[in-house]
């Protein structure tokens, strides 16, 4: 058993809705903690949304990561000094 204790405010509102919908406080509380659950498991964060695509389109070389400095020098090399 959990006691909630809420701002006179939200108690009026929580006692007006009740009544409007014929249905008992901790019904309501219940119905907007299980909605509230429901939303929290539904959202991701940005890792988990990208998760299924990471690597997927990857060159297959595991060392760009630490020698990408070197290979854009290489690249710039062989630009200008082509003559």
């Amino acid at each position: 058993m959990t006691t909630v204790r809420l701002p006179i405010q939200i108690e009026q509102k929580l006692e007006t809705l009740a009544k409007a919908k014929h249905k008992s406080k901790s019904e309501l509380i219940k119905e907007a903690l299980e909605a509230f659950f429901q939303q929290e498991e539904a959202e991701k964060d940005s890792f988990e949304i990208g998760q299924d695509s990471f690597g997927r389109y990857g060159s297959g070389d595991g060392s760009l990561s630490v020698t990408y400095k070197l290979k854009i020098k290489e690249k710039l090399n062989a630009k200008y000094n082509t003559h």
